[in-house]
């Protein structure tokens, strides 16, 4: 599946998607990520023909699609809301597609059954909608997208509605479900744990722009800006001003000793991951400190995420066990100096190493 420039515009407003150029590989579980109204759900109902594309070029396999009608496209959706008939039974449900096709009755009950026993509804066939719960019905719906077999799925936030342990549960479902069938799929979510754990590759996406594209490490590890460095992570990696001395970096909180800063100007932004900032009497001793106060604590049982210093200079550090921290408590800190990432404070662009640095640099 491929995008080709593709805009979408609601009348005279400015467009959701400005020129989206995106290739999903056939047999990839891709993700669209990103916060409200990036754009996500629109490139969705493209590719289901709910939507018409302004301009540009939509591809599904060998087929121009700009024009064709959803029931010619061999797509399957699921849905946030599930979108199930409640007046049928989940037979009846998993069963409907099939029929409208004009299956033949016993081709159409040994796919519901197959389905069924998959996703362990052999026992619900007989009830409705009403009689199940929210992650039955999920899985209603997904079997319902299943027994069509089609060329692509698609999922819009099928597991926002559902509580924390269904979430897991059914991503488990949707996971396996995948390294099964193998069919081309994309699924949109604002949750980058679901993104995270489920995506071949993510694609993140800001005001219907791609930001950057990669699997989940490639993104974890290697952001290309700022928008990608702090929408990927939880928490989210600390990105705070720094001044350029020449040979080394500093702030209110720390310095850091750089040699390869000088001519890339005065302010910058310094990134590090909450993980990559430990207790300073646990670290090396070539690590840069800091002392700082501290603004909160959250306590998570095995770990703790300490926020300290104000403003924009504000950090959080994920800190290992239990310990008596109270806000105003000042700790000492120390960063891991080779876990840190530079950005430029003007186009918000990644600084790489001057060996791996492509001329010029270009962000999205």
């Amino acid at each position: 599946m491929e995008f080709r420039g593709v805009v979408k515009r609601y009348g005279d407003n400015p467009p959701v998607l400005p020129g989206l150029n995106l290739r999903v590989d056939d047999g990839e579980f891709m993700v669209l990520v990103g916060p409200s109204g990036c754009g996500k759900s629109t490139t969705l109902r493209l590719i289901a023909g709910l939507e018409s594309v302004t301009a540009g070029e939509l591809w599904i396999g060998s087929r121009l699609v700009n024009l064709l009608p959803p029931k010619d496209r061999d797509v399957a959706m699921v849905f946030q809301n599930y979108a199930l008939y409640p007046h049928m039974t989940v037979f009846e449900n998993m069963a409907f597609g099939l029929r409208v096709r004009r299956q033949p009755q016993a081709q159409v009950r040994s796919k519901v059954q197959q389905v069924a026993e998959s996703l362990g509804l052999t026992d619900l066939l007989l009830r409705k909608p009403g009689q199940l719960s929210g992650g039955q019905c999920q899985r209603v719906a997904l079997g319902r997208a299943i027994v069509r077999d089609p060329q692509v799925f698609l999922f819009d936030e099928p597991l926002s509605n559902l509580d924390a342990e269904l979430r897991v549960q059914m991503r488990a479902n949707i996971g396996g479900l995948h390294r099964d069938l193998g069919t081309t799929s994309v699924y949109v979510t604002h949750d980058q744990v679901e993104a995270m754990t489920l995506g071949s590759r993510i694609a993140i996406l800001n005001a219907g722009a791609v930001m950057q594209v990669g699997t989940p490490m490639e993104l974890y590890g290697e952001p290309d800006n700022v928008f990608v460095a702090a929408f990927m992570g939880s928490p989210p990696m600390n990105i705070v001003p720094v001044q350029n001395r020449g040979d080394s970096l500093g702030n209110g909180l720390f310095t850091l000793g750089r040699e390869d800063v000088a001519g890339l100007g005065g302010e910058l932004l310094l990134g590090v991951r909450p993980e990559k900032i430990c207790h300073g009497a646990e670290a090396p001793r070539h690590w840069p400190r800091m002392r700082a106060a501290v603004a909160m604590v959250e306590t998570l049982g095995a770990e703790m995420l300490v926020h300290v210093g104000d403003g924009a200079e504000r950090m959080i550090a994920r800190l290992p066990g239990l310990r008596p921290l109270t806000p105003g408590m000042v700790l000492e800190l120390a960063l891991n100096p080779d876990s840190v990432y530079l950005f430029d404070s003007q186009s918000q662009c990644r600084i790489r190493p001057a060996h791996t640095r492509p001329e010029p640099v270009l962000c999205p």
